[in-house]
C-alpha cells in the first residue's frame, strides 16, 4: 500500500490549515465589530446585512477551525477511515447559517421598501470600511483557497468561495449605499431603494453559494465519486495482462485521498506470486488515477476458455491441496479417460485415502462432462526425515548406470551420482547431460529408458531420480 499524507500533530499540513482557520477567525472577529458599528450608526439595512454575513463567516470560520483540528486526527478504532469528514461536515453545517441569515436579510429589506422606511446617516466610514471588508476578503480568499488545495481541505475551499462571494456582496452594499447617498442629494427618492435592494441582491448570492457548497458536501459525505474517475480506474485495470475482469469496484473519498475497494477475477492456474504481481500492478494502476490512494484487492479464481483438460484436472487437485503429477487422458467412444498419480499421508489409513481421492475424482467428472473415466494411482507422501547411509558397492552402480547411459545415444554425459540407503531402500539420483534443442516429450522418454535399463541391472535400486539439463550449462564436460 502507498501511504497518503502524513496527517500526524507534528507535520507541516495540519499546522498550516491550522494557522490559516485561525488567522480568519481573528479578521472575521475584526470585520463583524467594524461593520455592525458602523450599521448601527447610520441604520443602513445593507451594512446591517453585511455584518450578519460576517457573523455568519465569524461563526463558519470558527466551525472551519474546530473542523481542521479534527479532521487531523489519525484513524483509530471507532474512525478505521480516519476524520477527514469532518470538514465536509462543518461545510454542510455552515450552509444552514448562511441560509438562515439570507432568510433574515430578505425579510427586513421586504419590511423597509413597502412598510417601514429608513432614513440613512451617511458618513466616510461605512465607505471606508466596506472597502477595508473587500481588501480583507481578497487576502482571506486567495490565502485559504491555497492552502485548501494544497492540503485537500473541503472546509477551507468553501471557506474560500465563502470570502469569495463576500467580495461581491460588499460590493453589492458599497454600490447601494453610494446610490442612496446620491438619490438624498440629487432628490431623486426612488434612490432610497438602493440599500435595501442591495440587501436583497446579498442574500441572493449567499443563497447561491450556500447552494454550492452544500451541494460538494453532500456529494463527499455520501461517498459519491466522479463517474469518470471510475471509468478511468476500470480501464487501467482492465487492461493489465492476466486480469480477466473487474467484478466489483467500490470507491469513496477521504481528505485528499481516495479509499478503492476491488474485486479481481484472475485464471485460476496462476502461481500465488504471479498473482501477488498481478495484484501490485493492480494497486499502481488505481494510484495513477488517484495519487495516494488506499488500495484493497480481492482474487477470485476464474476457469478460462484457454484452459486444457489437463489444466482443468490440475485445478481441481489444487483446491484440494493435493500433490498431482502424471496425468495422462486418452480419448474413447465414450469420452476421455483421466489417469492420475495423487500422494497423500503415508499415515492416512487406506479407507480415509480411497474416500478422499474418490471426491476428488467425483469432483472432475462434475466438473468435465467430457471425461466419462477416471482412475487414480494413490502414492503416499513422506512425513518423516529419514537419514542416508553410504552403499558398500556404490561404485559398481554407477558403473552399471553409466553402462545404461551408453545403450541411449542422445544422452552426452552422466555426472553428480550419488548413492545412499534409506533404510532398506537405496536410492541414486544424478545429473543428465542432453542436447539442448531435444524436445521434452523426448526428454521424458529417455530419462524413462535410463531409470528402466539402470534398475534391469540393479534391481536392488529402489529410487531412481534423473535431473535434465542442457549441454550448455554443463560444466563437466
Amino acid at each position: 500500500m502507498q501511504s497518503t499524507a502524513p496527517s500526524g500533530p507534528y507535520s507541516r499540513a495540519p499546522r498550516e490549515k491550522r494557522a490559516t482557520a485561525l488567522l480568519s477567525v481573528t479578521a472575521a472577529c475584526i470585520m463583524t465589530g467594524l461593520k455592525l458599528a458602523v450599521a448601527l450608526t447610520t441604520g443602513s439595512l445593507g451594512i446591517l446585512s453585511d455584518a450578519i454575513h460576517s457573523a455568519v463567516d465569524l461563526a463558519g470560520a470558527a466551525l472551519t477551525f474546530v473542523s481542521v483540528r479534527l479532521s487531523d486526527r489519525p484513524a483509530d478504532a471507532n474512525h478505521p477511515y480516519g476524520h477527514a469528514k469532518y470538514e465536509n461536515l462543518s461545510a454542510f453545517v455552515e450552509t444552514f447559517l448562511m441560509v438562515g441569515s439570507a432568510l433574515w436579510i430578505t425579510l427586513d429589506a421586504i419590511r423597509r421598501i413597502f412598510f417601514h422606511p429608513v432614513q440613512l446617516r451617511y458618513s466616510f466610514w461605512p465607505v471606508a470600511v466596506l472597502v477595508t471588508s473587500i481588501c480583507v476578503d481578497l487576502w482571506r480568499s486567495h490565502r485559504m483557497s491555497a492552502v485548501g488545495r494544497r492540503h485537500g481541505s473541503a472546509a477551507l475551499e468553501a471557506e474560500a468561495q465563502h470570502f469569495a462571494s463576500d467580495i461581491w456582496a460588499t460590493t453589492a452594499v458599497l454600490i447601494g449605499l453610494c446610490a442612496s447617498w446620491l438619490g438624498e442629494h440629487l432628490h431623486l427618492h426612488w434612490l432610497r431603494y438602493a440599500d435595501p435592494l442591495a440587501a436583497i441582491v446579498v442574500s441572493g448570492l449567499i443563497v447561491a453559494l450556500s447552494w454550492r457548497i452544500a451541494h460538494r458536501a453532500i456529494y463527499v459525505l455520501t461517498d459519491s465519486v466522479p463517474r469518470e474517475t471510475l471509468d478511468r480506474v476500470l480501464r487501467e485495470v482492465c487492461s493489465i495482462q492476466g486480469v480477466l475482469s473487474v467484478d466489483q469496484l467500490r470507491m469513496r473519498r477521504y481528505g485528499t485521498s481516495y479509499f478503492a475497494d476491488l474485486t479481481l477475477s484472475m485464471p485460476r492456474n496462476l502461481t500465488f506470486q504471479r498473482s501477488e504481481e498481478l495484484v501490485h500492478d493492480a494497486t499502481l494502476a488505481v494510484q495513477r488515477i488517484t495519487p495516494g490512494a488506499d488500495v484493497v484487492i480481492h482474487t477470485v479464481p476464474r476457469s478460462t476458455s484457454a484452459e486444457s483438460i489437463f489444466d482443468k484436472v490440475r485445478a481441481v487437485a489444487s483446491r484440494n491441496n493435493v500433490v498431482l503429477h502424471d496425468v495422462s487422458v486418452q480419448a474413447s467412444g465414450t469420452g476421455f479417460e483421466v489417469e492420475q498419480h495423487i500422494e497423500v499421508s503415508e499415515n492416512l489409513p487406506l479407507i480415509d485415502a480411497h474416500k478422499f481421492v474418490r471426491g476428488i475424482e467425483d469432483q472432475i467428472r462434475r466438473e468435465l462432462p467430457e471425461v466419462s473415466s477416471v482412475l487414480t494411482h494413490i502414492e503416499n507422501e513422506p512425513a518423516t526425515i529419514e537419514h542416508a547411509t553410504t552403499v558398500a558397492d556404490d561404485r559398481h552402480m554407477e558403473y552399471l548406470l553409466r553402462a545404461a547411459a551408453r545403450t541411449l545415444p542422445e544422452i552426452i554425459d552422466i555426472h553428480e551420482v550419488h548413492i545412499g540407503r534409506i533404510g532398506e531402500k537405496i536410492s541414486l539420483s544424478c545429473h543428465c547431460t542432453l542436447p539442448d534443442e531435444l524436445p521434452m516429450q523426448r526428454v521424458h522418454e529417455i530419462i524413462t529408458l535410463l531409470e528402466d535399463r539402470f534398475k534391469s541391472r540393479c534391481p536392488d535400486v529402489d529410487r531412481v531420480l534423473i535431473h535434465p539439463e542442457p549441454r550448455t550449462d554443463n560444466q563437466h564436460i
